[in-house]
């Protein structure tokens, strides 16, 4: 009987861990980008906050970017790659404590699902290195495209407008 026991226990831990409770890789793991570095190259090239962000998918944060209330004329640029990601003429002030736009520059910006913190989001990455930038959400301008890029003020370098 005792033998029994053990084996169904055995079996029942086994068959817990079925293909569904695994780690599912989101499409931005699974992707390829034009530029690869090593976790030491990123290290070296990036700040600790930047390294962070961009390369762990971390949040900075909310109010302490200086990006935060640029309204300068410009492009933001990703901080680890400088691949040109959004138009100063999309960003708008959503009040979240991160730097907002309405929409991105198309083909620079990739898409994946996160479900880290218990349900789902879109999450986005620069297209060119795969960096995390932030979420997309939908409650941004109505009169626009009702998004909300909310993008981490670390992952971006400000390129200002020569007019």
């Amino acid at each position: 009987m005792k033998k029994i026991l053990i084996m169904s226990l055995i079996v029942a831990l086994y068959s817990c861990n079925g293909s569904a409770q695994k780690n599912k890789t989101s499409e931005s793991e699974k992707a390829t980008f034009n530029i690869t570095k090593t976790e030491a190259e990123w290290k070296a090239e990036l700040t600790e906050k930047q390294y962070y962000v961009l390369r762990e998918a971390g949040t900075e944060r909310a109010f302490s970017s200086p990006l935060n209330k640029n309204y300068d004329k410009g492009t933001y640029h990703c901080a680890a790659c400088n691949t040109p990601l959004f138009e100063s003429k999309h960003k708008y002030d959503s009040g979240s404590g991160w730097p907002s736009f309405d929409r991105v520059i198309e083909g620079n910006v990739a898409f994946s699902t996160d479900n880290k913190i218990g349900y789902t989001r879109v999450e986005e990455h620069c297209a060119n290195c795969g960096g995390h930038l932030g979420h997309v959400f939908n409650d941004g301008p109505k009169e626009t495209t009702g998004e909300r890029h909310c993008v981490n003020g670390v992952a971006l370098e400000f390129v200002p407008s020569n007019e």
